[in-house]
């Protein structure tokens, strides 16, 4: 962040701050009581009615004996008490911990195991994954069901019901951390993201508010969960900066699924990302007719969005989606296209109140069209990791963070992505990109996805290896396979086609749709 950016002047938020007090309770003062906030599966929730449950939520959180600075679990379907118990720990200075809910029990063992949290808040649909482990967490002091049978435990609709609607916010400070986030976890086990009470604020105002626009008139949904970075941001500090209104959906984000929110709500704002919209594009029913008529705008963040992907996106709906660049260790977005400069195939520009460099293995910063690894500043920048005090100093250096992208950047300011640091490899003394080749492919009529890793040939040379995702009424042949090697060799360079493919069903991916190479790369004995 530029020291004379006019953008950003931290004193906007004052030294005693409580962001619930800021993204809740300001609606009332404001006239918004009415007006809703939320909708889930169940119904409307106005935003009189989610400060009067944050509120008990808080209550709620200080009768289990739960005091300031203490942590809880929050794993959780995109249900209205995910927002509730969120706010509600911030407002009490209770700092919830957001967990991915498509994990096994080994790894909730690993992260309850390291952030010690004193209660865990869990819908019933998920409880199964903790009763082998419940035993084995000794600060676990209580378990709290979302849902209509506790088995044993709890009932958050129970202990809500009975707590007051009424609550003096903890007297916080903008430093202070107020929760944590994990990472996606694309290159192994996740790590505990600490986010300081302001994150949400420039987070909302910098990308949400000033590139993209979102008003108070907006409906929003996100097909990215509210457990991790991009999700939360769109689905819940959006919105709520602005007064505006969220569409939640508990279930997993399937192209129906998808479709039948569209159509049932009409959104205004689609969050997404670049396997949804590319199994989207794919789906029959995935038509503007049974989609939202009031779509303005769609996001892509996650991974890189494939330019093919987005103009057929474009040509299909009319619509364009704004590819961006975020990360939970910043929170959100701070390098994306905007919307009124679309360039499909990049990664746009900074966002204004972000700085971005591009730096070589010197930590040198590079020339213009040079590949480099793209390090951030900005104010929502993570307080670090938790427990981790090696890769807290390795990834934020100063006020700077490493993102772990490759990148270069053209004339004109443009990021043009390459892929992951430790995805990226050469061959024949050239840099590969994998997403290079991965576009290349999916440009194909016939091919869904793709991933790219390193696999030695016969000399112990490292070269591209293809696994390849068909679309549904497409057969794989040693025809297709010579067919799509040619068509890569047409597009890019020669000497990056892939010399193998192998053809998949699925792909590893992370919760929020990253695909996980090093999982291809560990299945097929690679060395990249």
């Amino acid at each position: 962040m530029s020291d004379n950016n006019p953008v950003v002047n931290l004193e906007e938020v004052p030294p005693t701050f409580n962001a619930a007090s800021y993204f809740v309770d300001r609606h009332l003062q404001e006239g918004r009581a009415e007006k809703i906030a939320f909708i889930d599966d169940e119904g409307a929730h106005s935003y009189g009615d989610l400060a009067a449950q944050v509120n008990r939520a808080a209550n709620m959180l200080r009768a289990l004996g739960l005091r300031q600075e203490a942590r809880i679990a929050l794993v959780m379907l995109d249900t209205f008490e995910f927002p509730t118990l969120f706010w509600g720990a911030i407002k009490a200075g209770i700092i919830p911990m957001c967990i991915n809910t498509l994990l096994t029990a080994d790894h909730y063992r690993y992260i309850l195991g390291s952030g010690r949290p004193q209660a865990l808040l869990v819908s019933e649909p998920l409880l199964n994954n903790f009763l082998p482990i419940i035993n084995e967490l000794p600060t676990l002091e209580n378990v709290v069901v979302v849902g209509k049978d506790g088995h044993g435990h709890a009932l958050l609709k129970e202990l809500l019901a009975t707590a007051a609607d009424s609550f003096t916010a903890a007297a916080t400070s903008r430093d202070d951390v107020a929760f944590w986030l994990s990472s996606s976890g694309s290159t192994g086990n996740p790590k505990g993201v600490k986010h300081r009470q302001s994150s949400p604020y420039w987070a909302a105002k910098l990308y949400g508010s000033n590139l993209l626009g979102v008003g108070e008139g907006d409906v929003v949904f996100s097909a990215a969960k509210l457990f991790f970075a991009y999700g939360i941001g769109n689905a819940n500090f959006f919105p709520l900066l602005v007064g505006a209104t969220s569409v939640l959906m508990a279930e997993r984000p399937t192209p129906r699924a998808i479709m039948n929110i569209l159509h049932k709500h009409n959104p205004s704002i689609f969050f997404g990302v670049p396997t949804l919209y590319a199994a989207l594009l794919a789906d029959k029913n995935s038509a503007p007719q049974n989609g939202s008529n009031r779509l303005r705008q769609c996001v892509s963040a996650g991974e890189a969005l494939p330019e093919e992907v987005g103009t057929s996106w474009k040509q299909r709906f009319g619509v364009d989606i704004l590819d961006g660049v975020g990360s939970t260790e910043m929170l959100h977005i701070f390098l994306s296209n905007s919307p009124d400069d679309v360039r499909y195939g990049t990664s746009g520009k900074m966002v204004p109140g972000y700085d971005g460099k591009l730096v070589g293995t010197d930590g040198q910063v590079v020339a213009t069209g040079e590949l480099g690894e793209l390090m951030v500043r900005g104010p929502s920048a993570s307080d670090g990791y938790w427990n981790e005090r090696a890769k807290t100093i390795s990834t934020f250096v100063g006020a700077w963070t490493y993102t772990g992208d490759k990148y270069t950047q053209d004339n004109q300011g443009y990021y043009h992505y390459c892929g992951r640091s430790d995805d990226m490899f050469k061959s024949g003394g050239n840099w590969v990109s994998p997403f290079e080749v991965e576009s290349a492919l999916v440009a194909h009529d016939a091919v869904l996805e793709a991933a790219v890793v390193p696999q030695q040939d016969e000399h112990g040379n490292l070269k591209p290896k293809a696994f390849v995702v068909l679309q549904q009424e497409v057969e794989m042949s040693d025809g297709l396979e010579a067919e799509l090697k040619e068509f890569v060799k047409n597009s890019i360079e020669v000497w990056k086609y892939p010399r193998w493919i192998e053809f998949a069903e699925t792909l590893p991916k992370t919760a929020t749709g990253k695909i996980q190479r090093f999982k291809l790369r560990q299945t097929a004995d690679l060395k990249g």
